[in-house]
């Protein structure tokens, strides 16, 4: 029997599904969450950044932040998703895997993902369906793997 994982996310939030066989019941496994990706960046940052003189001349101005806070939290996130994805496959093993989120969150989970994992993969969508209804999964996953694949 072939077993499709199913990873759905955006920054903030993953609901990982399994799927036995093609029209079956989707089944939740597990739902993360990353409270922190949905904070405004003035709650993120603890401190204004700081000001420093310019190198010619009396003027004086705002040093800008190294990264962008929120940017640093989707990571962050990302990485936490793929340690769990290694851990499913590590513990209950699954011949598919099938990823959907927004663009930006879906490059950054390719990117944390390892070699092993990579060759799971059999679709890739760039939808944020992270927050649909599973009746509503169970009709429009079959399609939009479909398309993904083509």
């Amino acid at each position: 029997m072939d077993i499709t994982w199913i990873v759905l996310a955006d920054s903030a939030r993953a609901r990982i599904f399994t799927l036995t066989e093609p029209g079956a019941e989707l089944l939740e496994r597990t739902t993360l969450s990353h409270p922190e990706s949905r904070m405004h960046d003035r709650e993120l940052t603890s401190d204004l950044p700081g000001r420093a003189f310019d190198s010619h001349g009396q003027g004086r101005h705002g040093m800008e932040q190294r990264h962008d806070p929120k940017e640093y939290e989707a990571r962050t996130f990302a990485a936490e998703i793929a340690r769990e994805i290694e851990r499913i496959r590590r513990d209950e093993p699954f011949d598919a895997l099938v990823l959907a989120a927004p663009p930006k969150f879906l490059g950054l989970l390719r990117s944390e993902l390892d070699q092993g994992v990579h060759q799971l993969i059999v679709a890739e969508i760039g939808k944020n369906l992270v927050k649909s209804a599973v009746k509503t999964l169970e009709r429009q996953l079959p399609k939009l793997v479909s398309e993904a694949r083509s």
